[in-house]
């Protein structure tokens, strides 16, 4: 794994080989990687990552967050309760000199509670797939004030997601097993979907 471009490109990012099933590590694919951020880059949602503030839920190595900071985003808080996944974290941010514009949560992405900050521009959402923890994620993260208004929201998963009531359809697109299914949340003063 690697930052794939920004001003980190090329970094390589911490091992895991194929995975850890007991920690459920699955890293996103270099390839699959590229696909999402090129997708975010096309103009048609605005630019999302420019100086943004990036929540990584599910977060595994940090991979997704850590290539949003390469590409111009200004912070990045990481959620995700394993052990493992914290360690890799860790290590990819220090890799990256990015300690200064990080966050780094232990916390179940299910019942992430009331955000205390700003909330965010950029979410990306990476559960352990067909456990529909995804949905349960974006509840919370929506009752927690978690979604800036217009917020872009990448979710992979094994499957296609349908849109959770409130949040826009924008995009979903197959890669190998994986689909990335593209949200908007409606911007402030808009009625919900």
């Amino acid at each position: 794994m690697r930052i794939i471009s920004g001003t980190a490109r090329g970094l390589r990012l911490a091992e895991v080989g194929a995975g850890d099933r007991a920690a459920h590590l699955r890293p996103t694919s270099d390839r699959v990687r590229e696909a999402i951020f090129n997708l975010l880059a096309s103009g048609a949602y605005g630019d999302p990552i420019g100086r943004a503030r990036v929540l990584d839920l599910f977060a595994g190595t940090g991979a997704l967050g850590l290539e949003a900071l390469s590409r111009g985003a200004a912070r990045a808080s990481f959620v995700d309760d394993g052990t493992a996944a914290r360690a890799l974290m860790r290590e990819n941010i220090e890799k990256m000199r990015a300690m200064g514009r990080t966050d780094v949560w232990r916390r179940d992405a299910t019942k992430l509670g009331e955000n205390r900050g700003a909330a965010y521009g950029l979410i990306f959402l990476d559960p352990p797939y067909g456990k529909g923890l995804g949905h349960l994620a974006l509840d919370a993260a929506r009752a927690g004030g978690w979604i800036a208004p217009g917020a872009v929201i990448v979710w992979e998963e094994s499957a296609p997601q349908p849109a959770p009531p409130g949040l826009l359809p924008r995009d979903q697109r197959r890669y190998g097993d994986t689909w990335v299914t593209i949200l908007q949340a409606p911007e402030a003063g808009t009625p919900p979907a």
